[in-house]
């Protein structure tokens, strides 16, 4: 027997505003609405109303540009499916993220990030751990890593939530700058923490998106690892990256 599982809001709310791009409502190199706009609009919480535009920009629907808001670009002419979870990571503002941050500091790597990061197993590396938020529900557990001594003398030991992209500091401050995006999807059982975090019991199956993120020569930059519990229906976006 097939059932049916209806989309997550902000995935409706995304869907709606692409209609409306594709029928001439919002012409490429237009302003969408302000955030407030769409909330008082759909009725809709402004997370939700964040997640749908942060899911049109990752698809190329939509960019931000400074001083000018979220612009239309139009019908995306080609949507590369490999990398557009970790574009959307590396830009995310940890401070419009819903959700909260969890846990910011130096931790032993765990071996799947050290081969991804370069370093010898045991090493310590800063991590910056972010419980994302869904109408209240938990969705996924973003933890990124950085190599140590990139962070050194940045807002990235902060612990609070920052104001822009880990990618946007880094390249603004420490004048590096990212080149591509691989990701490495896998399913595995849950860490003791990441049970404990996501609200699901100990050894629960989990989705693990991990982000790697380098400059030019392949140098890994910053290495996200996105945890979603299995059975949660937020998964049905994931899937559709592959």
């Amino acid at each position: 027997m097939a059932y049916e599982v209806e989309p997550p809001k902000y995935v409706r709310l995304a869907q709606t505003i692409q209609g409306r791009i594709e029928d001439g409502t919002y012409p490429p190199g237009s302003r969408v609405p302000s955030e407030n706009q769409l909330v008082q609009a759909f009725g809709m919480s402004r997370p939700t109303v964040v997640r749908a535009l942060e899911l049109l920009k990752r698809d190329g629907w939509l960019e931000s540009r400074q001083g000018f808001g979220t612009i239309v670009r139009g019908r995306p002419e080609v949507v590369e499916q490999r990398d557009r979870r970790g574009r959307a990571v590396l830009e995310r503002d940890e401070s419009r993220t819903p959700g909260r941050l969890v846990h910011v500091g130096p931790v032993p790597v765990p071996s799947r990030v050290a081969s991804a990061l370069g370093v010898p197993k045991r090493a310590e590396v800063l991590v910056r751990r972010v419980l994302v938020e869904e109408e209240g529900e938990v969705v996924e557990l973003v933890s990124s890593y950085f190599p140590a001594g990139l962070s050194d003398g940045t807002d990235l030991t902060a612990s609070s939530p920052l104001g822009q992209s880990a990618r946007t500091l880094l390249e603004a401050r420490r004048k590096v700058r990212f080149d591509h995006v691989t990701e490495r999807v896998s399913a595995r059982l849950a860490t003791g923490d990441e049970a404990r975090l996501l609200g699901m019991p100990e050894s629960a199956p989990v989705l693990s998106v991990l982000v790697v993120a380098a400059d030019v020569s392949g140098q890994a930059l910053q290495v996200v690892d996105i945890v979603l519990p299995a059975d949660r229906h937020e998964l049905e976006d994931v899937y559709r990256l592959n």
